[in-house]
């Protein structure tokens, strides 16, 4: 075991001593400088803080809700091609959860010999990890009708695209 000896000191060079003896000076003065710059200090706020503007600023809500079509939407129906990319797309190209994969002539063949009108009752209502209307709850009929239609043409399917519904007058 190593001897300790109790009459020797952790500083062991001059520099050390002088480094020493200047901070036990320095801290305490700089401690007691700021103690007495906190206890002097008068609280200030900013003139403009309650001014009409800056209050509204600060309290404002995080999201607004607006009502009407939004900004950047097209006026009518969206293709079928449209909807596929925005949202059909994320499953059916892959396969997730079984979704029948858009270029799979077998899968789209049955599902096509089914006809539309089956193949809309399923989209409507939802199947299996599919929700209803394929998640996008804003998709009317032709245009729900239109991205089955696109997927199952893109598979060797011969669907016939829906019309549009004639202008009312």
């Amino acid at each position: 075991m190593g001897t300790h000896d109790e009459h020797s000191s952790f500083i062991k060079t001059p520099q050390q001593l002088i480094v020493v003896v200047v901070l036990a000076f320095v801290v305490p003065i700089a401690a007691i400088l700021l103690l007495v710059n906190l206890l002097l200090a008068k609280p200030s706020a900013d003139p403009g803080a309650l001014a009409p503007e800056a209050v509204s600023a600060r309290i404002q809500p995080v999201g607004r809700v607006e009502f009407g079509a939004a900004g950047g939407a097209a006026a009518g129906p969206r293709s079928g091609e449209e909807i596929v990319k925005a949202a059909c797309a994320a499953c059916h190209v892959a396969g997730v959860a079984n979704a029948p994969k858009i270029g799979d002539q077998a899968a789209w063949r049955k599902l096509a010999a089914e006809g539309l009108p089956s193949l809309m009752k399923v989209a409507i209502a939802g199947r299996g990890a599919m929700p209803p209307r394929g998640g996008v709850a804003d998709l009317s009929d032709l245009e729900l009708a239109r991205a089955i239609v696109y997927m199952a043409d893109q598979s060797g399917a011969k669907l016939k695209e829906p019309a549009a519904p004639a202008a009312k007058k």
